[in-house]
């Protein structure tokens, strides 16, 4: 898939210079660039489930598969306390993905949740009065630019790439660790039909 990404606290430099996280970040990179279009519309067509309507449960799928094939630890805990592992509401406390110093949120849902996806980089990289399951050190959140979102059939609600933007300024005292906010791009080759939530290939 092609991309764009926005820099928060340098960190595209942290990534592409230092040796400690080179690999980390060209191993999300593979994984994003591995995802053609062929392998979105087949995985698409592939779900038989009734109500599906967007592409955003493929790219999840594919993104999962490109990472923990490459030994990253998926619903990574950002706590060991049992308190925060085993409450009601541990989704709030993992990471989607964590390796080394690096953690990956990849952020589809609604944008009432964007200020929290950024957050969590934060937390998993910062000392903590409750005991830490993981330490990072910078963060990578992926997320639907506007045209994926509407090539792709995304529900309205889901946050953009563009609006990740808007919180960073007013969060920049808060979002103390590098994060690079990564925007996937529309498909090129097809899009999905809002009414019938059919694949609708281009032609050239």
């Amino acid at each position: 898939m092609r991309f764009v990404a926005h820099d928060h606290r340098h960190a595209h430099n942290l990534f592409t210079t230092d040796p400690q996280y080179i690999s980390l970040f060209r191993e999300v990179v593979d994984v994003l660039e591995g995802i053609t279009d062929d392998d979105l519309m087949n995985a698409y067509e592939a779900n038989t489930r009734e109500n599906k309507k967007s592409l955003s449960e493929m790219i999840n799928h594919l993104i999962k598969e490109g990472l923990v094939m490459r030994g990253w630890r998926p619903k990574s805990a950002i706590f060991s306390d049992p308190a925060y592992i085993k409450c009601q509401d541990n989704k709030h406390w993992r990471l989607d993905f964590a390796k080394d110093q690096v953690s990956v949120e990849v952020a589809f849902n609604h944008g009432e949740a964007i200020a929290w996806n950024l957050i969590k980089p934060v937390l998993a990289s910062e000392l903590n009065h409750v005991a830490k399951d993981i330490q990072t050190s910078a963060g990578i959140i992926i997320c639907a630019t506007d045209k994926l979102k509407k090539a792709g059939n995304f529900d309205g609600a889901v946050g953009s790439y563009e609006k990740f933007l808007r919180y960073l300024l007013p969060m920049q005292n808060i979002l103390s660790t590098p994060l690079l906010i990564i925007g996937l791009l529309e498909p090129q080759a097809f899009h999905i039909d809002k009414a019938t939530r059919c694949i609708i290939r281009h032609t050239t």
